[in-house]
């Protein structure tokens, strides 16, 4: 990847793909093609980018019209790609095809969401950072004054607990990054099923950057991402990329344990003195109490070995039905 140091000759521009991935949202795609479209000329006149660099769509198996306008946007703009998907296969296998795709063709590749929250003024500073030698570029939000109280918490929270855990994730970023090609290449190698990019994409280690911007209001439609999305999510990344919790359920264990021989040895001094008086509540208590530890343990050892058995099938993270590209 070429430096640009200044005072040296110009190097000719590189070609910059950007990966949408959309899952109905007919409500935002021609504002957001309208706009992106904007930007990628913008940079292509200024001799930033290559006249190569397109916008890829990519179709994560919609219900609405989706397809149908990146169909169209298609044949009114070359620089516009679109990419469908068989079926619903998720955020991150949808986010995961567009880039395995556009790596193909591209020198660098920028993923952003499709509901114009990411600054995509920002896109500039992306690629400016890539010229300075970064293969990967996060795009961290500077603040959170746009989220709810409760979000902002447990998007925070989520971040640290990780951090606590051993997980090494950039704090307030998403998906919203700048992967060279050689970086791609890189990912390629990660073959998981459960898939989270927030905490593979560091493990590659190449040099990297970080760009701070303000994230927008939903242009239109509706979040895809509700509460029940969202903890599948953070449970999908925690367990994906640490032990701890297992380790955590064996020290749960070795604490019960001990505090059961201690138990025991009250009872023992309680009966010793003729205290043999029996608590139905301290009885009830006990047992349910070890009861939902047992399960809460069960459920998570069970976890672990769900994501084993949807590793060791190896089945493919995402199937192409359609690709829509001129560089074809």
């Amino acid at each position: 990847m070429p430096e640009r140091p200044a005072g040296e000759a110009k190097l000719p521009p590189e070609t910059l793909y950007l990966v949408i991935p959309c899952y109905n949202e007919e409500a935002v795609l021609p504002e957001t093609g309208r706009r992106l479209l904007e930007k990628i000329q913008q940079m292509e006149a200024s001799g930033m980018v290559s006249e190569k660099s397109r916008i890829l769509f990519v179709d994560d198996g919609s219900k609405d019209k989706t397809w149908e306008l990146v169909s169209q946007l298609h044949e009114q703009h070359k620089q516009i790609s679109g990419l469908k998907l068989s079926r619903n296969r998720g955020h991150q296998n949808a986010l995961l095809a567009g880039l395995m795709t556009a790596k193909q063709y591209a020198d660098m590749v920028i993923s952003m969401d499709a509901d114009l929250q990411d600054d995509v003024d920002a896109v500039d500073r992306f690629v400016a950072e890539y010229y300075k030698g970064s293969d990967v570029v996060y795009g961290v939000r500077s603040s959170r004054a746009t989220d709810t109280a409760f979000k902002r918490g447990t998007a925070q929270g989520f971040y640290k607990f990780m951090q606590a855990l051993g997980v090494d994730i950039v704090d307030n970023h998403a998906d919203y990054r700048l992967m060279s090609r050689r970086a791609l290449d890189a990912l390629a190698q990660y073959r998981e099923v459960n898939l989270f990019l927030r905490g593979v994409v560091p493990l590659i280690g190449f040099p990297s950057a970080i760009v701070t911007y303000e994230r927008h209001e939903r242009f239109a439609g509706e979040s895809k991402y509700p509460l029940k999305k969202m903890l599948s999510f953070a449970f999908d990344g925690i367990t994906s990329f640490s032990v701890k919790p297992i380790r955590m359920i064996t020290w749960l264990g070795v604490l019960i344990f001990f505090a059961s021989i201690i138990m025991l040895l009250v009872l023992l001094i309680q009966k010793l003195f003729g205290y043999t008086v029996q608590g139905w509540t301290t009885l009830m208590g006990s047992i349910w109490m070890i009861g939902g530890i047992q399960l809460l343990c069960l459920g998570m050892i069970g976890e672990y070995v769900g994501k084993i058995y949807a590793e060791v099938k190896q089945r493919p993270r995402f199937i192409v039905d359609q690709l829509l590209n001129d560089m074809e």
